[in-house]
């Protein structure tokens, strides 16, 4: 069986356990923070205060909300998209 660990600073996730995974821009607005989508950020980057990228990890079952759940925080797009392609080697392999 193929090795579905992906290590990051933080520890490790089992990607086989991950029920959905996407990206995300995380933004400040009215002094909360809220996860967008990265193109919705793109659109608004004029008018937002963009706090980091995520890559947000949810190991509930569809359709259930999302209690159990991962976020690493990126600095750059650039980061994040290394991490997402990583990501896909390991899933991949």
């Amino acid at each position: 069986m193929t090795q579905t660990i992906y290590t990051y600073d933080g520890g490790e996730i089992d990607l086989s356990l991950v029920t959905r995974l996407y990206p995300a821009a995380l933004i400040s607005a009215g002094g909360e923070s809220a996860s967008v989508s990265l193109e919705w950020a793109d659109m608004k980057k004029e008018q937002i205060t963009l706090e980091a990228y995520v890559l947000v990890f949810d190991f509930d079952p569809v359709g259930e909300a999302p209690v159990n759940r991962v976020e690493i925080r990126y600095e750059t797009k650039e980061e994040l998209f290394g991490a997402m392609s990583e990501i896909a080697s390991i899933v991949q392999s």
